[in-house]
């Protein structure tokens, strides 16, 4: 089996399913992407990972990245094995001492655990080349990834353009404790727009 290397490309709200995020994979050395559908509570878990926030309790992944480490096991790797029906089937390759075990995953739990465990993503060349689409960003707009909208539309205000940074900071500081990390993230992305 050959394996390709996947980078996580971005999260955003789904257009096909309400209440369901898209996670986009993309490969390392090429143009093709993988979108997979996944649900609130997996992408919370992978955007609070990709945003760096800090949770004030742990979350259910850095749960498990504890016990695991606790107990010297850790994920060397993810591997996205099978595509069948529309469904991604995820192993995780665990390793403890010189002992390597693979364990099935949910691909949205395997991703958000490869974050925490900082191992690389794999998939093969069979499954890219039947769910692998090419995205020509620059020509979208104002499509599922959050690009800018075409000239001549008028850009849509903020629930936060009335805030100072200051005041922002403290917003989000007050998000993370309420658990409340998908405003969070929102806010630091408003902050960081406003520090460009």
């Amino acid at each position: 089996m050959q394996k390709v290397r996947l980078n996580i490309l971005g999260l955003s709200v789904s257009q096909t399913q309400s209440g369901a995020y898209a996670l986009v994979l993309a490969e390392e050395n090429g143009d093709r992407r993988i979108p997979i559908i996944i649900g609130p509570v997996e992408a919370q878990a992978i955007a609070i990972q990709l945003e760096g926030l800090k949770p004030p309790r742990p979350l259910t992944h850095d749960l498990f990245k504890n016990l695991s480490l606790a107990f010297d096991i850790n994920i060397s790797e993810v591997i996205i094995y099978k595509l069948e029906e529309g469904i991604f089937y995820s192993e995780l390759v665990c390793e403890m001492g010189s002992h390597e075990t693979r364990i099935d995953s949910r691909t949205s739990d395997a991703v958000a655990l490869a974050l925490r465990f900082k191992c690389p993503i794999y998939t093969t060349e069979d499954i890219l080349s039947k769910a692998g689409i090419i995205l020509d960003l620059e020509s979208a707009s104002g499509g599922e990834f959050g690009e800018e909208p075409e000239r001549g539309h008028k850009k849509r205000e903020s629930e936060f353009d009335r805030y100072t940074v200051s005041e922002l900071t403290d917003m989000m500081n007050d998000a993370i404790n309420n658990e409340n990390y998908e405003r969070a993230s929102k806010i630091r992305d408003e902050i960081n727009r406003r520090k460009k």
